[in-house]
């Protein structure tokens, strides 16, 4: 869960303290962003959305390209903690594969569609964009690595890409769930992923162990 909350517009000249204020702008620029992109919004339809002046805005964002980044590294961060908690919240790995693949479905249903920022973004053409969408990316998936090289034994880079592939697999799959509209409850969707990946993943034998199950 965000800092952002969704936002009604306030009468123009309502004061707020500068925190309450920024979170405020955020939650009307990602209802803008979400929905008519970055390029399509505008500075004004922002001020207008949070009900005050385009002043007040700049006072906040020097310009629009930075109030998206704000927002993309609030969503980013939001995204990469959500991962850490999940492989943190057991130590029983079939459940701990569960748990990550949740994170995701948890991320992409989170009300606001803030992940379309960062997965789906009309900006990536823009270098400070790409940075941070590849780090997410890279950051979630190093997460997963430590995790599977400290049981499995296997390489860093080896971990790597298996933990790539975990990560890539699970966010797409998760954003398709939520475009189709799938009458698969959210549940049993990550339970068949979450079979599907461990049949692969459950191949690898426990470090230090004569086999067996994770």
């Amino acid at each position: 869960m965000t800092a952002i909350e969704q936002t009604e517009a306030r009468p123009r000249g309502t004061r707020l303290p500068r925190r309450a204020r920024r979170n405020q702008l955020l939650g009307a620029a990602q209802e803008v962003f979400v929905a008519q992109g970055y390029h399509a919004a505008a500075m004004d339809d922002i001020a207008e959305r949070a009900g005050v002046s385009k002043p007040v805005l700049y006072q906040h964002f020097p310009g629009k390209l930075e109030l998206y980044l704000a927002l993309l590294d609030q969503h980013c961060e939001a995204l990469l903690q959500a991962v850490r908690t999940a492989l943190a919240s057991t130590t029983e790995n079939k459940q701990r594969v569960a748990a990550t693949m949740d994170a995701y479905f948890a991320y992409v249903e989170e009300e606001g569609g803030a992940f379309r920022l960062v997965f789906e973004s009309d900006l990536t053409n823009e270098p400070a964009v790409r940075e941070r969408v590849d780090r997410v990316s890279l950051q979630c998936a190093e997460a997963i690595s430590e995790v599977i090289a400290e049981d499995t034994g296997l390489s860093k880079d080896e971990s790597m890409l298996l933990a790539v592939g975990l990560g890539g697999v699970s966010q797409v799959v998760a954003r398709y769930w939520l475009s189709s509209g799938s009458a698969v409850p959210r549940d049993t969707a990550v339970q068949l992923l979450t079979s599907l990946a461990w049949r692969g993943i459950a191949g690898f034998p426990l470090h230090g162990a004569d086999g067996g199950q994770h």
